[in-house]
């Protein structure tokens, strides 16, 4: 499978994400205590509901999990998008694995400039991005614009626990845990990782709270947005419709 590489990648992404692809999935699962599958599940539990999608847009798609999930569950085909190049040669080597060659499709591309024109995909999801971006509300506006009228955007995103009890601990486990269990497992590059959550998630959430997220998508252009905090609040599912429709 040839991946179309992309000319000016996010070169912060880049840095951080490079060395990553060959352990990504299973580190993934440690570093989200492991709730990343189940969180990966309750997002794609909104396409599967919707029960419309032919072809769905799969943003920061990574080493395609969701890509693959989604292509399994909804029988839909799947365009899988992400910024970091190994991150797709390891995606491309699991789609083969997975026989799915012919309903997973691989794109190297930002999600602030989208390769596709508006209302093109029936569906979108997006996991892990928002931190990432300079402007989330420009991509969201973004995503949304390459959505039908009518479909399904859902994301996926780390988040920081509502109650004082619960955020106590979490603030112990994204500075300490964290970035022991990354060296442990996965070595400097994984180390560097788990530094870098906790503070980014923190940080994050400082500027953007969920009620402001949930406006943001509305003044995208979604509506009916909602969303479930998961996992004593570690995770946020977000979902929406794209006006039109």
């Amino acid at each position: 499978m040839q991946i179309p590489v992309l000319d000016r990648p996010n070169s912060f992404a880049q840095q951080l994400f490079t060395p990553l692809p060959a352990r990504y999935d299973r580190l993934a699962e440690v570093l989200s205590f492991g709730q990343n599958g189940r969180w990966r599940r309750a997002m794609v539990d909104r396409l599967v509901e919707a029960d419309q999608a032919r072809l769905v847009l799969d943003v920061a798609a990574g080493t395609a999990g969701v890509s693959l999930q989604i292509a399994q569950r909804t029988g839909a085909r799947v365009i899988g998008l992400d910024l970091t190049h190994p991150m797709l040669a390891q995606a491309a080597r699991n789609i083969t694995a997975a026989g799915a060659s012919e309903r997973v499709a691989l794109v190297n591309a930002g999600a602030e400039r989208l390769p596709l024109a508006d209302a093109s995909v029936d569906a979108l999801t997006f996991t892990y991005l928002l931190r990432y971006v300079r402007d989330p509300q420009a991509v969201l506006t973004e995503l949304a614009r390459v959505v039908r009228p009518g479909g399904v955007m859902a994301s996926l995103e780390f988040n920081v626990p509502p109650s004082a009890f619960w955020r106590f601990w979490w603030h112990g486990y994204t500075r300490l845990v964290l970035p022991l269990g990354g060296l442990i497992t996965g070595g400097r590059q994984w180390y560097a990782v788990g530094r870098f959550l906790g503070p980014s998630i923190s940080g994050h959430y400082r500027r953007y709270p969920i009620d402001w997220t949930v406006r943001a998508w509305q003044q995208a252009g979604l509506h009916d947005v909602g969303y479930a905090v998961m996992s004593l609040g570690g995770g946020l599912v977000m979902w929406g419709t794209r006006a039109g429709g």
